[in-house]
């Protein structure tokens, strides 16, 4: 396997720091894309891309720009497009935020190596610093996930740490073109399933920092993501036949 780690980045300058650098003590070269930073941001997302060259024994840093603010969804594409271009196999989509807790990597990373063409997702285990408007608003999103898989293969579509065999996500790409903010994350899963690509589940633990920065805009996310969904439910009719007889084949969700 050849992977590189995907940073989608939009203001989190106080934590992306050790984001990358956990990262990259795994032996993984990492993309930053700066959607649009501030320049505060701006300025730290470039020291470690220009302190990164003059390191020896170190994965790279390679640092990408979006001029202004396109969504998380454009950002993770536009990185996700880039491994693709430096012929790497597989990519590993992370927050910049801290919220994920890093030490699940080795296991993602083995996990890949044992089933290379599957999407290692991410199951989130939630502390107390979990926001329940935010907890149990992801519910209804998981119900329209399983309608619109006609399975539970995909326990939860929202958490923005998994790994992807670019193989799979890269033909994906300009159907997901309108998917660029907080509905790419569901979108692109859905897809992959409907295109039979294995998915496989691991639990990782996930907190929400005191003060942390979230960039999720309840009305603007919210009507995207209903929008999602609705497109989704139709292609989901369309594939009705398909899907049921993958669901007959007990084709059905994997646990590891």
């Amino acid at each position: 396997m050849n992977i590189v780690a995907v940073i989608p980045v939009f203001n989190h300058g106080d934590a992306v720091g050790a984001v990358v650098a956990r990262l990259r003590g795994y032996g993984l070269p990492v993309i930053l894309v700066n959607d649009g930073s501030n320049a505060a941001c701006s300025q730290i997302l470039q020291t470690l891309a220009d302190t990164a060259k003059s390191e020896t024994g170190l994965p790279p840093v390679r640092l990408l720009a979006h001029p202004e603010n396109r969504g998380k969804g454009a950002a993770v594409m536009t990185g996700l497009a880039c491994a693709h271009e430096q012929d790497c196999s597989h990519a590993l989509q992370v927050d910049a935020d801290g919220q994920h807790d890093l030490d699940a990597v080795p296991a993602f990373l083995n996990a890949a190596a044992e089933q290379p063409e599957a999407i290692i997702n991410a199951c989130p285990r939630y502390d107390n610093s979990v926001p329940k408007s935010r907890l149990y608003g992801r519910y209804l999103t998981h119900a329209w996930v399983w309608i619109n898989t006609l399975s539970l293969r995909i326990p939860d579509s929202m958490c923005g740490f998994r790994i992807y065999p670019l193989a799979a996500v890269t033909p994906l790409l300009p159907i997901l073109a309108r998917a660029n903010r907080m509905d790419f994350d569901t979108e692109i899963l859905v897809r992959l399933d409907w295109a039979a690509a294995p998915i496989v589940n691991l639990p990782v633990a996930v907190r929400y920092p005191a003060g942390g920065l979230s960039h999720f805009q309840p009305l603007r996310d919210n009507i995207r993501i209903s929008a999602m969904h609705t497109r989704l439910f139709f292609g989901m009719l369309r594939r009705f036949p398909r899907l049921i007889a993958r669901h007959w084949r007990g084709k059905e969700v994997r646990h590891a």
